[in-house]
């Protein structure tokens, strides 16, 4: 993942995504009423959150069996922005993605950069089970060198090491959406609210689906983009659609003419490569972290196109792709080592046990070796990726789902889809089927957005779009004609070339 700016904007989005309707008074408002609340809420000044006077804290106790009368409890750690008048309009719940990222780490932007969606309502920022403060599911990987950073996703022994360490504290089948959803309920209830708005970006629209499904009565309306349906199975398509995504950008580099002079022929550079690794690992040099002295690393080509392919999400990053597969087919790694490499300290934000929790049971585990090689054939990317999940599932417990919880949700909520035409990893598609049974649902594609918007030149149509939807409670209408207009950046082909990286 990028570093602090593309968090920025993950959380913006995803922000952005949902206030609510008008109409809908709550039955508390502001932050007076929340503190009088069941949960104990109190003002707190913990890092990231400047200004303790418009932060509330506090923790709401669930079971972590659901079905049981007693055991072990989760305090889920719950954080609300508090509107800054009146809060008129449903409060905002916002889902993370991941799964595994907490949303309480978004905290300070709702207090600066955010503040003008909380004139009328509270927003609430909970961390899901297993994440954050909410008895997090995350084990620490070391790394010390940049080769640490370039081994495979799921190392056998790392596997077997986070499981056993969190199972002394946890029981690895309570870590499901289904309970997560449930969790959402109890917190809206905690904090004395009516019907909620949902904003999902990412694993986040999966988790808004099922608590739309299981609480339909909460929910005024939503938001969701980059869906992520119950029955997606990941990682079993992520191959052929990052396939889909890189082909799209090829052709968009082709149509550009600093682009298509500076690298003619990207589809035999992306052969070279394959091809190259293929035989054998590229042997490079690579200093990590900055000030230490370089060392050898090898670079596979799972490796290579896994990287490349998580570079995809956003236009920022994913108009860097030409120039790192052309150099990488001339022998020269620096480009991609650049953006393998993180820039910070280099520590998960995410909680590995909780996604292996989430996907080996909801995904993972319904994709056979057949249906793995069949989905990843004729790619670049290849089966690394389902591979690698599929043995680390192997390792892991899983929950039984009903059946019933792998179809498409139906909802009457006033709901609005946004999808990337260059998504790599949930392409509009999928969108399309999930709003079929949203009888009140909005999909629009926005034809040179990817998984995340980083990196378009006009953001305040994206807002523009999305405040119109909140204004009205309706996708009626609804002017969406700019977003077919929104632009990445040119590849920048000139500096690019030279191997300047980020």
């Amino acid at each position: 993942m990028p570093e602090a700016r593309f968090r920025a904007l993950v959380l913006l989005i995803a922000a952005s995504l949902l206030g609510a309707a008008a109409g809908a008074a709550q039955s508390r408002s502001g932050a007076d009423e929340i503190h009088r609340g069941r949960t104990g809420l109190a003002p707190c000044s913990a890092a990231g959150r400047p200004d303790a006077s418009e932060t509330l804290c506090g923790t709401v106790p669930v079971l972590e069996n659901r079905s049981a009368a007693r055991g072990r409890r989760i305090d889920l750690h719950v954080v609300v922005v508090p509107a800054i008048g009146v809060s008129s309009r449903p409060p905002l719940f916002s889902f993370e993605g991941g799964p595994g990222l907490a949303a309480s780490d978004g905290a300070e932007l709702w207090q600066t950069e955010l503040k003008a969606f909380r004139q009328n309502r509270d927003i609430v920022l909970f961390d899901q089970r297993g994440t954050g403060s909410s008895n997090p599911l995350h084990c620490e990987r070391e790394r010390r060198d940049a080769g640490d950073f370039l081994t495979e996703m799921y190392p056998t022994e790392y596997v077997r090491r986070c499981r056993s360490e969190l199972q002394s504290r946890a029981d690895l089948t309570r870590y499901t959406t289904i309970a997560a959803a449930d969790d959402v309920e109890d917190v809206r209830l905690a904090l004395g609210y009516g019907r909620i708005d949902i904003a999902g970006l990412s694993y986040g629209t999966r988790l808004a689906l099922v608590y739309m499904r299981r609480h339909p009565k909460s929910v005024h309306a939503a938001v969701l983009m980059g869906v992520t349906p119950t029955w997606a199975r990941l990682p079993l398509f992520h191959a052929a659609n990052a396939q889909r995504a890189l082909s799209l950008l090829l052709e968009d580099c082709a149509a550009e003419a600093a682009c298509a002079a500076a690298y003619p022929d990207l589809a035999a550079d992306l052969a070279r490569v394959r091809d190259a690794l293929g035989r054998a690992p590229a042997r490079v040099s690579a200093a990590w972290p900055a000030g230490s002295p370089p060392k050898e690393v090898s670079i596979t080509r799972d490796v290579f196109f896994e990287t490349l392919r998580r570079q995809m999400y956003a236009p920022a990053t994913s108009r860097r792709i030409p120039a790192v597969l052309h150099a990488a087919a001339l022998g020269d790694y620096a480009p991609f080592l650049a953006a393998a490499l993180p820039a910070g300290d280099g520590r998960d934000r995410g909680a590995d046990g909780l996604y292996l929790s989430i996907t080996c049971s909801e995904d993972t585990s319904r994709i056979t070796p057949e249906e793995a090689e069949r989905a990843a054939s004729g790619t670049a990317f290849g089966p690394y990726r389902i591979d690698q999940q599929r043995r680390a599932c192997s390792l892991w417990p899983t929950a039984p789902l009903p059946a019933r919880y792998f179809r498409d949700v139906r909802s009457s909520a006033p709901v609005l889809i946004l999808s990337g035409g260059r998504d790599p990893v949930t392409p509009p598609e999928w969108a399309t089927r999930v709003a079929r049974r949203l009888s009140r649902s909005r999909h629009v594609v926005v034809p040179l957005s990817a998984h995340l918007v980083e990196g378009l030149d006009d953001l305040g149509c994206w807002d523009g779009v999305v405040l119109s939807f909140l204004d009205s409670g309706t996708a009626d209408g609804l002017d969406v004609s700019c977003l077919s207009r929104l632009k990445p950046a040119a590849f920048d082909a000139a500096r690019e070339a030279r191997g300047g990286g980020r």
